[in-house]
């Protein structure tokens, strides 16, 4: 089926009108080189690599192509066809993003060039001008405000364990340790593994099958019998595709699904709070209704969702790294809405799109905060309990 009913939704059919980038013109393409009918070239590659994955077009389907699936398959064997030793270099960058130990070292480093003065050096010299550069440097001062360093933990009590990922500590450290309270507050303590592993999700998405499956059946391996809950809803999402680890849930719905023995009795905070909906989790786990229940628990939060809400904000794993110019247009569409609206705070459950929105809102010169769902949470739980979190607890 090539209806074209998907084409509009397409964030980034939206900003070119060209039809190789939109779902039907990918399809086709691929269908072409597949079938011999066209050769793979530099403008098509282009135009394939131009995906976001945000797979907004098959929530509109009514066909239900699976498209993201078909893109991964077409990705992977593009990337089988290319020579070791192009393949090879990424495979092993990619690796090193997806280790935990690396990544957390990158938070360590992100939270001292932040703190050190060695961020304002580099803007003073203008720096953060120079391309990619640029690009690095945002992203690591949007690193630094987020990351926190995360210790294994295996309390005797505890039933539920904590996916973790390779970006835990890195991009979430804050939202892990409001994990941490809230739910030792509710009465059920978590497990951290010694060793936490990746979801694979970042290396199936840039067409290394083989490996991301290895990533994600050594999480299966870790978790095996347990129930599981994340707060990156990518690696929810890609850790639900194993048949073991299908009930993982993302925390916010974990939290509102379960009958708890003791009420989440909250504190007020009076501020407005906008909900930007990552594509993982509007479009792979059923959406954020779960984010909006759990955050209206909080007295007098006038909550709202992001205008723009269906449209990716550009991050899209390393998307923003490999195609900038798309990502920081996308990313514009959601500062401006931010410009207008002028919240006090945006949650979001990915990791990647918090850095990115956090990265954009400083460069815009915005005073919003950018955090987890659940950091809100265990903030305003009573002082004795909030204070464990190691986090601010605002008033009302």
């Amino acid at each position: 089926m090539k209806c074209g009913y998907c084409l509009p939704h397409c964030p980034t059919y939206r900003k070119t009108r060209n039809e190789a980038d939109s779902p039907r013109g990918r399809i086709a393409l691929i269908q072409g080189w597949l079938t011999g009918a066209l050769v793979m070239s530099p403008v098509m590659a282009q135009h394939l690599d131009g995906c976001l994955t945000c797979r907004t077009c098959e929530t509109v389907c009514p066909s239900l192509v699976a498209y993201g699936r078909l893109a991964d398959v077409a990705k992977a064997r593009r990337v089988a066809a290319t020579s070791p030793w192009r393949r090879r270099p990424l495979c092993l960058a990619l690796g090193l993003l997806s280790n935990a130990r690396v990544t957390s070292w990158l938070g360590w480093f992100a939270r001292h060039y932040r703190r050190s003065g060695l961020a304002q050096l580099a803007e003073r010299l203008r720096i953060d001008r120079l391309g990619k550069l640029a690009i690095y440097h945002r992203l690591t001062v949007a690193m630094g405000a987020l990351s926190r360093g995360v210790a294994a933990r295996e309390p005797e009590a505890a039933r539920l364990d904590l996916f973790v990922g390779c970006m835990g500590s890195s991009a979430q450290g804050g939202a892990i340790a409001a994990v941490i309270a809230v739910c030792e507050h509710l009465g059920m303590p978590v497990r951290i593994a010694p060793e936490p592993s990746c979801c694979g999700a970042l290396m199936r998405h840039t067409g290394f099958a083989q490996e991301a499956d290895t990533y994600r059946e050594a999480s299966a391996r870790l978790h095996v019998g347990r129930p599981l809950v994340g707060v990156s809803s990518a690696c929810v999402a890609e850790l639900k595709d194993h048949p073991t680890l299908c009930d993982t849930q993302e925390i916010c719905a974990f939290i509102e699904q379960c009958n708890w023995r003791r009420t989440l009795e909250l504190r007020p905070l009076v501020r407005r709070i906008l909900v930007h909906e990552p594509c993982s989790h509007r479009n792979l786990l059923g959406g954020a209704s779960a984010v909006y229940a759990l955050l209206s628990k909080i007295p007098g939060a006038l909550l709202a969702p992001l205008p723009g809400n269906d449209q990716c904000c550009g991050a899209a794993g390393i998307y923003l790294l490999q195609q900038p110019a798309m990502a920081k247009t996308l990313l514009d569409d959601k500062l401006d809405a931010l410009a207008q609206a002028r919240p006090d705070i945006v949650v979001t459950t990915n990791p990647g799109c918090a850095l990115h929105l956090a990265s954009g809102i400083r460069e815009a010169g915005l005073s919003i905060e950018v955090c987890h769902p659940i950091e809100l949470i265990a903030r305003q739980l009573p002082k004795s309990d909030s204070a464990n979190t190691g986090q601010p607890t605002p008033s009302a």
